[in-house]
């Protein structure tokens, strides 16, 4: 039933909202609050919990030092947050080259049948545990490249090695999220361009991926989010010594595997060491929440919609 007068534009009039509609949107309102109220529990958590850790040891010294020692009283984060970019730039250098020409694939060129038998295993790609991709890493790609020798033969991790694996575990999220902002173009942009004689490749290339532009960087920022905090697969692979190098043929430590190593029971709760793992869980988290807010403003900038 309307509320508004009989006499008014049918565009102005409100909608009386129905009992079994308010229950839904009551519904739908907590699951949106609640996320909302889950997020702001893990800050407080973080802060509550490192709390102690700042009381001890200088926030500056934390941020700029060069050394992550905790037996030493010396906690510095630059080694752990180099290892985790590094990590995750240079699974990005695979991901995405690998993932875009995958979504490109499945979208313009593959027929049913094909994208039929390669969508599942992506998605299985997707779904793998990442300790057995860590497992792969420490026994099979690292070794291929010590026969190369881009690491030395006595060296059994590397960041190299993390990077390959953690951009395999991303490669399904490109791939998958890339395709569908392609598939999202309207048939008749492909459609018009065929008919002024452009080929398949420029169709792809020139039309379509620019018009999906704004989905597939989400995709690719997301997926970068994704390997940031990665943790089974790199400390697997990567190593668990901190070491402040850009050299992808080093070993070393991340953020994530720190967390690991320290969860595990070698340290006491109320030490300063188990204290310093949600010092840098803040960190991590304020990372993650930087690269979400880029992909937010990578969407708003280059989002396209279609009538």
């Amino acid at each position: 039933m309307s509320t508004a007068t009989p006499d008014a534009p049918a565009g102005l009039r409100t909608r009386r909202i129905r009992p079994l509609e308010q229950g839904t949107l009551l519904i739908l309102g907590s699951a949106a609050a609640l996320s909302v109220l889950i997020t702001i529990g893990i800050v407080f958590t973080l802060v509550e919990e490192g709390w102690g850790f700042w009381s001890k040891a200088s926030p500056v010294d934390f941020l700029t030092g060069r050394d992550w020692f905790p037996v030493s009283d010396e906690f510095g984060v630059l080694p752990l947050l180099s290892g985790s970019v590094m990590i995750a730039l240079l699974a990005g250098i695979f991901a995405v080259p690998v993932g875009l020409g995958s979504a490109i694939y499945l979208s313009e060129y593959a027929s049913p049948r094909a994208r039929g038998l390669i969508k599942p295993v992506l998605e299985l790609l997707a779904g793998m545990p990442t300790i057995v991709l860590g497992f792969f890493a420490l026994d099979t790609i690292n070794p291929v490249l010590q026969r190369l020798g881009l690491v030395d033969k006595n060296q059994i991790y590397s960041y190299l090695a993390a990077g390959l694996v953690v951009g395999l575990l991303i490669v399904p999220f490109i791939a998958s999220l890339s395709e569908d902002a392609l598939r999202a173009v309207p048939r008749s942009m492909r459609e018009g361009a065929y008919g002024l004689g452009a080929t398949r490749r420029v169709v792809a290339t020139k039309i379509i991926v620019p018009a999906a532009l704004s989905g597939i960087m989400a995709s690719i920022v997301l997926a970068l989010s994704r390997a940031v905090g990665e943790t089974m697969a790199v400390t697997l692979a990567a190593g668990t010594q901190p070491n402040l190098t850009w050299n992808p043929f080093d070993q070393g430590q991340t953020i994530t595997s720190v967390i690991v190593a320290v969860s595990k029971g070698e340290a006491s709760r109320g030490t300063t060491i188990y204290q310093s793992i949600f010092a840098i869980g803040l960190v991590l988290f304020v990372v993650t929440l930087v690269i979400n807010i880029i992909a937010v403003q990578i969407v708003r900038r280059f989002r396209t919609v279609y009538n």
